[in-house]
């Protein structure tokens, strides 16, 4: 095991690409998909013999720069690791070009779920199961890094957080310290959060079954929505045979994706004693509950003459179709659920697809598997602009909630602030860009948030007319795939790769 951790961590996530492919292969095989099961096994095979290879070379190796070693493997991660895992999946489709299989992977690795196959009987089961595969390890790998790699240099949310530096430097110097051994981190927090990774999945694979989903599709939306990938092989949620008490069942999986104080032991989690006092949690709630009753409202004024309004199971499906949307596409899953549409007809009303992007534009919450902006950083633009109005009424009043709190509200603030401006030219960079290649202003929007929130479906749902991926030129392909790889690791940690600081020895 000592000799296996000291492998550069690109490596070791080749090998565990190559191994993962052995199971659509023995899935294929027991369907008698003999080419697909061909495909994988043969695929696995030679990528376990080249990251064997690969080890031997690298198995001295000691990085000069463990902080920048580590970002550059996880860009690595997402940008050619796809690569490999794309070549069995063309290989099996056989009926697609190389570009929209590598635009599958990176969709799927990133936890995107944007998908070129509008119509899911074009693939086999085993393709199916291997997306899903692809996107549930790419949300465990952002679940270990998050906490491994990105919260020791205060990026990917826990910025907003850190403790200062001019006051703290000690205790920020040793935490930079501990990165020296990317390893022990690695191992640490693998070790502490894979029980819970797959036994969630696994029970939440059981239930889905027993309520009468079948297998493969049970275990892929168990995958996709753990890992927040929106991954369906019967075109979503709404289309499977577990009905509404599967989407309940659905909703209260989804609150992982919320905030890590629902699994995570880590110090900084420690900060909230009881999960009603987190701040992303209290965010999340609130708008689970004030978004869907607008809806409500909004669909049952727009109502009020239409025939059968009145009826309250109507309404109560209206309701819960409404709050089960608002989490999933806060969550950046992208599910919707079966009511949504009833929520719609119900009303006369089109679909608020401008709030939904709203909504996977906020995120979920940070070191989850969830995308987006992030609802910490929400919050500490929230607390900053309260303390502001306070200071409009009382100009020599004194903030309460202590040194940390004051922590979120200046320094949390500033650097929240800095993140939005960031995502907000990334998001004209990226629409630019589309727009360039032939797009509506309306459709590159869509995409563009659909790519940098990693929500997916974001673009079959949010627009008047639903977008298909299978329709985009290749250019416009490519810039997604940038766009998708941008928002899964955040601007943020690209700025800190192109400091100059950070390649000086």
């Amino acid at each position: 095991m000592q000799w296996l951790m000291k492998l550069p961590l690109f490596v070791l996530l080749m090998g565990i690409g190559a191994v993962a492919m052995y199971l659509p292969a023995i899935h294929a095989f027991a369907l008698r998909d003999m080419h697909e099961a061909r495909t994988f096994f043969y695929g696995a095979t030679l990528f376990l013999m080249l990251t064997g290879m690969l080890g031997i070379a690298t198995s001295n190796y000691q990085p000069n720069h463990a902080a920048r070693s580590q970002l550059l493997s996880l860009m690595a991660a997402f940008v050619l690791l796809p690569v490999m895992l794309a070549i069995p999946f063309n290989e099996a489709l056989r009926t697609t070009t190389f570009l929209n299989s590598y635009f599958e992977m990176v969709s799927s690795l990133t936890t995107t779920g944007a998908t070129i196959f509008d119509n899911p009987a074009r693939l086999p089961p085993s393709l199916h199961l291997w997306r899903a595969m692809v996107a549930w390890m790419g949300g465990f790998l952002m679940w270990v890094t998050a906490l491994a790699i990105l919260a020791p240099m205060n990026l990917g949310g826990f910025e907003v957080t850190a403790e200062d530096n001019a006051n703290q430097s000690g205790e920020t110097y040793t935490q930079f310290i501990r990165i020296a051994d990317p390893s022990e981190r690695l191992l640490r927090f693998t070790l502490d959060l894979l029980p819970v990774y797959v036994g969630t999945t696994a029970f939440l694979w059981v239930v889905l079954a027993l309520l009468g989903d079948d297998a493969l599709t049970a275990i892929c939306h168990a995958m996709s929505v753990i890992s927040t990938s929106g991954i369906s092989p019967v075109g979503g949620l709404e289309q499977s045979a577990s009905g509404r008490f599967g989407e309940i069942l659905v909703f209260l999986f989804l609150m992982l994706a919320v905030s890590r104080m629902t699994f995570s032991r880590d110090q900084n989690a420690r900060r909230f004693s009881q999960l009603q006092s987190d701040p992303e949690i209290r965010i999340a709630v609130v708008l689970m509950i004030t978004i869907p009753l607008f809806l409500f409202l909004r669909h049952w004024i727009g109502a009020y003459d239409v025939q059968g309004q009145q009826d309250s199971l109507a309404a109560l499906r209206a309701l819960w179709g409404g709050m089960f949307t608002v989490l999933s596409f806060l969550t950046t899953t992208g599910f919707a659920s079966a009511d949504w549409a009833t929520a719609r007809d119900w009303s006369g009303l089109g679909t608020p697809g401008l709030i939904l992007m709203g909504l996977a534009l906020l995120g979920g919450g940070v070191a989850t598997t969830a995308g987006g902006v992030k609802l910490l950083r929400v919050y500490a633009l929230y607390k900053h602009g309260q303390r502001e109005i306070e200071r409009l009424i009382h100009p020599s009043s004194v903030a309460r909630s202590g040194r940390h709190g004051r922590k979120i509200r200046r320094q949390g603030a500033y650097i929240a602030w800095i993140f939005f401006m960031l995502f907000a030219l990334s998001v004209a960079a990226i629409m630019t860009l589309l727009s360039l290649t032939g797009l509506q202003f309306e459709t590159s929007m869509v995409l563009t948030v659909a790519a940098l929130s990693t929500t997916g479906p974001l673009a079959s749902i949010a627009a008047e007319t639903p977008i298909s991926y299978a329709g985009l030129t290749d250019p416009a392909k490519i810039i997604l795939i940038g766009a998708m790889v941008l928002g899964r690791l955040e601007t943020l940690a690209i700025v800190a790769l192109l400091n100059p600081e950070f390649w000086r020895s």
